[in-house]
């Protein structure tokens, strides 16, 4: 079969793109790999790139550094109530908080994919529910 001819494209890379894709990556570390260390890194580059990242890095990284905030504090605070409530030793604690890591962490998860993809396509994401407005 002959050669078509067509060359690979290289479209021109956003504005951000690959500090939006690193946000998006630290997300995704945090909540699978390295829970707290990845976080950090992500407060860290949230906090030094804030005021003066391109429009599409400021988005992602507000959006994952506020997400990751209020996943670990719901995790906390569910874990908690659920050991409060019902202690250690009563099955349904550990019935509630494993359906609760296939529920809601599972979603986290799989909105960070979603963010992951549209910071590599060089659009802009807000996570549902959780995720802050735009300003």
């Amino acid at each position: 079969m002959p050669p078509s001819g067509d060359k690979f494209r290289t479209e021109p890379v956003a504005d951000g793109q690959g500090l939006a894709v690193l946000a998006e990556a630290l997300y995704l570390t945090n909540l699978l790999l390295a829970p707290g260390v990845a976080f950090a890194v992500l407060a860290w580059l949230w906090h030094n790139n804030k005021g003066t990242a391109p429009a599409l890095a400021a988005a992602h990284l507000r959006q994952t550094f506020w997400v990751s905030l209020y996943g670990g504090i719901l995790l906390v605070t569910f874990t908690a109530l659920f050991l409060v409530l019902g202690g250690l030793h009563w099955e349904w604690t550990w019935v509630l908080v494993i359906l609760y890591f296939t529920c809601i962490h599972s979603t986290l998860v799989m909105f960070g994919m979603f963010g992951l993809a549209k910071a590599m396509a060089g659009q802009k994401w807000r996570y549902p529910l959780i995720g802050p407005s735009d300003q």
